[in-house]
């Protein structure tokens, strides 16, 4: 169970992240549109995993690799935009949130 604390530093970093991905639209995220999905926190805020859903969510794997590429300078902008708020800016990891695609699947299957 997240604390308070957990939820509101997800909140921000969710916040930021979709920001940073608006500004960053053609170096970073090949010209996809991204949605910030859910940001899961560890306990000790040293981890975020970062969900991200994609349209269109083809070539998800690649898309992947590329936005491990830039994590680093990811993580940078991100550290410039809460750097008043967090001590430490936290590790970050990519996962792709596939529950459209396979909301999608499920009703074509029951048509």
């Amino acid at each position: 169970m997240e604390t308070t604390r957990q939820q509101k530093v997800a909140r921000q970093i969710q916040k930021d992240l979709s920001e940073l991905f608006m500004q960053a639209s053609r170096t970073i995220t090949q010209g996809k549109m991204i949605t910030v999905t859910v940001v899961r926190m560890s306990p000790d805020l040293s981890l975020a995993k970062v969900y991200l859903s994609l349209f269109p969510s083809g070539d998800a794997a690649k898309f992947l690799e590329n936005l491990q590429h830039h994590a680093k300078h990811i993580r940078l902008e991100l550290g410039r935009k809460v750097r008043h708020q967090l001590r430490i800016v936290p590790e970050i990891a990519f996962f792709i949130d596939d529950s459209l695609d396979y909301a999608e699947h499920i009703d074509e299957l029951l048509k």
